[in-house]
C-alpha cells in the first residue's frame, strides 16, 4: 500500500511504496497501467489534432480552385463570389418553381368512375363534362377510361395521350382526382360489385344532383359507362361552363411525345409555305352513324348500313339520308369542301393538310378536292416530306 513520506524541497509530494504485505505488488501494477492508459490517450489526441489540421490546410489550399464550384455552400473561405462564378450562374437558366393551386377541401360523397366512348373529340368533351359533374356532386373522380371498342380500336390509356399528373394537379382546387380507387373499393370493383349505368343524354346538372348523387352515396362507387353528350351544352350555370372550358383548354394537355410530334409536323409544313389544316370528317364510322350516304354507290350504302346495325349503342338504325342532309345534319363531302374553300378565296397554292383518318371512297371521292388544291398533304405523306 502507498504512504506519504514527506515533501521535497520544491513542495512536491513524494510517493513511496511500502514493502511487505500481500497487496503491495497489485497496487504497483495498477499505477503502471494508469500511467500507460493516460499516455495512450494523450497520443491519440495529439495524432487526431495533427490529422485535422492537415485536412484543414489541404482543403484551404484546394478551396482556391474547387471552392467556388464544389464547396460553394460552405461558409467564409469557400464562398468566393468572383466573376467566373457569376458567368457560370448566368448561363444556367432558372426554372421557376411550379405553383400548384391549393387543394379544395370538401366532404367526399363517394367515387365516380367513367368510361368514355366515341372518338377522341367526343371523349375529350366527355371528360370536361365528367370533371364538372364530379366537382358539383362533391365526389372523387377516378381518371377516366378511354374507349377501346370503337371503330378506331385504339388501345391507348388516358396517360398515353394526356399528361395525367398535370390533369390531376391543375384541377386540385376544384375536384379530387385519383389514378385508381382505394384498395378496398378497387377489390370490390374487380369482383364485379359495382353499380354501373348510362346517364341520360343532354341532362342538366340538376339531374345529377337528384338522381346520380343519391346512388353514389348509397353504393360508394358508381360507374358511368356512357359519357357522350350526357351533360347539356346550353342553359347551364356560368360556373359550370367556365369549368368545362378550363378542363378543355388547360387541364387536358397532351403528353410531351405527342406535342413534339405536332411541332415536328407543323415545322415540316411551314418549310413548304402557307398551309391550312382541314378536319375532313368523312370517314366510315361517321357516315355509318349519321346515315349520310350522298355520293356513295350501292355497295357503299349497304356496307355503311351493316356497320350501323353492328353497333348496338347506335340507336338510330333506319335513316333517310336526304332528310338528314336537308336538316343540315350531314358532314361536308370532299366535293362540297372544295367548293367552300374556293368560295372563301383560299389560294390554291396553299397546302391542305388533311387531319383525319382514311377518307371513305378514297381517291374517287378526293378527286375534286385534289384538282382544286393540288398540294394535299396527308399524315403519311407528311412523314416523307
Amino acid at each position: 500500500m502507498c504512504s506519504v513520506e514527506g515533501k521535497g524541497k520544491k513542495g512536491g509530494i513524494i510517493i513511496g511504496v511500502m514493502k511487505g504485505g500481500s497487496g503491495g505488488g497489485g497496487g504497483g501494477e495498477r499505477v503502471e497501467k494508469f500511467k500507460s492508459s493516460r499516455m495512450k490517450l494523450w497520443m491519440i489526441r495529439a495524432t487526431t489534432s495533427v490529422l485535422l489540421w492537415t485536412c484543414i490546410v489541404q482543403l484551404t489550399a484546394l478551396g482556391e480552385t474547387w471552392g467556388p464550384r464544389v464547396l460553394k455552400g460552405w461558409p467564409s473561405c469557400f464562398s468566393h463570389q468572383d466573376s467566373s462564378v457569376s458567368v457560370i450562374e448566368d448561363k444556367v437558366p432558372s426554372v421557376p418553381a411550379r405553383v400548384l393551386p391549393p387543394k379544395r377541401i370538401y366532404k367526399n360523397n363517394g367515387y365516380l368512375m367513367v368510361s368514355c366512348n366515341g372518338g377522341l373529340n367526343q371523349m375529350r368533351a366527355a371528360i370536361c363534362d365528367m370533371v364538372t359533374i364530379a366537382r358539383y356532386l362533391n365526389v372523387t373522380l377516378i381518371v377516366p377510361e378511354l374507349d377501346k371498342t370503337s371503330f378506331w380500336a385504339d388501345p391507348s390509356e388516358f396517360q398515353d395521350i394526356f399528361d395525367v399528373d398535370h390533369f390531376i394537379t391543375s384541377l386540385r382546387d376544384e375536384v379530387r382526382i385519383l389514378k385508381e380507387l382505394p384498395p378496398r373499393l378497387k377489390r370490390r370493383v374487380e369482383m364485379g360489385l359495382v353499380y354501373s349505368m348510362p346517364p341520360i343524354s343532354w341532362s342538366d346538372i340538376s339531374y345529377y344532383h337528384k338522381q346520380i348523387l343519391s346512388l353514389i352515396q348509397k353504393y360508394k362507387v358508381v360507374h358511368l359507362n356512357r359519357t357522350d353528350t350526357r351533360l347539356a351544352n346550353n342553359g347551364q350555370p356560368l360556373d359550370i361552363q367556365r369549368l368545362r372550358c378550363r378542363v378543355n383548354f388547360s387541364a387536358l394537355r397532351f403528353t410531351s411525345q405527342i406535342e413534339e410530334l405536332g411541332k415536328r409536323v407543323s415545322k415540316l409544313l411551314r418549310q413548304n409555305g402557307p398551309f391550312i389544316v382541314l378536319h375532313l370528317r368523312y370517314e366510315m364510322d361517321m357516315l355509318a352513324f349519321s346515315g349520310c350516304t350522298q355520293g356513295c354507290n350501292n355497295e357503299e350504302v349497304e356496307e355503311l348500313t351493316r356497320m350501323r346495325y353492328a353497333y348496338p349503342w347506335w340507336k338510330e338504325k333506319i335513316i333517310n339520308s336526304d332528310l338528314k342532309r336537308k336538316d343540315g345534319l350531314c358532314p361536308f363531302t370532299p366535293e362540297e369542301t372544295a367548293l367552300i374553300l374556293r368560295a372563301l378565296d383560299i389560294d390554291n397554292s396553299y397546302q391542305i393538310y388533311i387531319a383525319a383518318g382514311e377518307i371513305y371512297g378514297g381517291e374517287r371521292r378526293m378527286a375534286s378536292l385534289a384538282a382544286a388544291y393540288p398540294k394535299l398533304v396527308s399524315r403519311s405523306s407528311a412523314n416523307s416530306m
